[in-house]
């Protein structure tokens, strides 16, 4: 099962399929810049553009990110099984792409054990850079052009190669630390405790929490995501803020839930991050 939702239309130029493979030669066209989320089940889905990918393109696996957090995406990038990744970008020119999605059953069946997704994983998904899986990709690309004897079985073994290099690919990444920055376990306790939605943590708390001051704190994860922490659980604060208000609790409830001090000191925070009070946000939420 496939979700695919974009702004724009997708035009498939060409098609195969094999028992558990699918390869589409897609042409993607936007009315404007396009906001899509993309969610395959049981599958593994490879897009690698034909054509230069919008230099803004990024986008978010927002099951396991916090949903303010977009990464860059390469000309080649993998949506894994089950994972919702949403994806953006301010330019409107259409793409072309070779679009490959493999059984998820078959590439288990040949190993023991996946590697774990770890965050290095994830952002290593989004910007495959691994000339063997290009190579593959493309010959997929003239089969689907111009299908000859037997192209079947030939997509069957190319899927089954791929899978192979990305079983390999997957397990040379390992938890690498930027120079300067923060190790992978204390971004991922951070985004962890961003993710409840309740006060905002000190950077004191999340400095103890990654056994640093916090001045080591600042440093670090400023080299790791190119921007201050104050200003990343401000904004991990405003989308819980959105997603609250897009229910009917009061807004002095969402500003004590949040741990504001007040309703209008909430209510200035959410219109200086987002230009707009609650009340129109919410409005325009619910505006059908």
């Amino acid at each position: 099962m496939r979700s695919h939702r974009v702004r724009g239309a997708i035009e498939v130029e060409a098609e195969l399929k094999a028992p558990n493979t699918l390869v589409q030669l897609v042409r993607y066209h936007f009315s404007e810049p396009p906001d899509s989320k993309l969610r395959v089940e049981g599958r593994f889905r490879l897009d690698l553009c034909l054509t230069e990918r919008h230099r803004s393109a990024r986008a978010c696996f927002c099951d396991q990110w916090n949903r303010h957090r977009f990464e860059r995406i390469g000309a080649l990038f993998l949506v894994p099984p089950a994972l919702d990744m949403l994806a953006r970008s301010d330019e409107d020119y259409s793409l072309a792409s070779i679009v490959c999605e493999l059984n998820r059953e078959p590439v288990l069946e040949l190993f023991d054990s996946l590697p774990e997704l770890t965050e290095q994983h994830l952002l290593a998904s989004l910007d495959i850079r691994d000339a063997k899986l290009r190579v593959l990709l493309l010959r997929l690309a003239e089969e689907a052009r111009h299908p000859g004897f037997a192209s079947e079985l030939l997509v069957e073994s190319i899927a089954m190669q791929m899978a192979v290099e990305l079983f390999r690919l997957g397990t040379t990444i390992t938890e690498r630390q930027l120079p300067g920055g923060l190790a992978p376990w204390q971004l991922r306790l951070i985004e962890e405790r961003l993710r409840e939605v309740c006060e905002a943590p000190t950077l004191t708390a999340l400095a103890a929490q990654c056994h640093l001051s916090v001045r080591q704190l600042s440093r670090g994860f400023r080299a790791s995501r190119g921007c201050s922490i104050g200003a990343y659980v401000a904004a991990s604060q405003m989308e819980h803020a959105k997603s609250l208000l897009a229910t009917d609790a009061p807004v002095a409830a969402i500003a004590s839930t949040l741990g504001f001090s007040s309703s209008s000191n909430f209510c200035f925070s959410f219109r200086r991050a987002m230009g707009m009070t609650p009340g129109q946000f919410r409005a325009n939420v619910t505006t059908p």
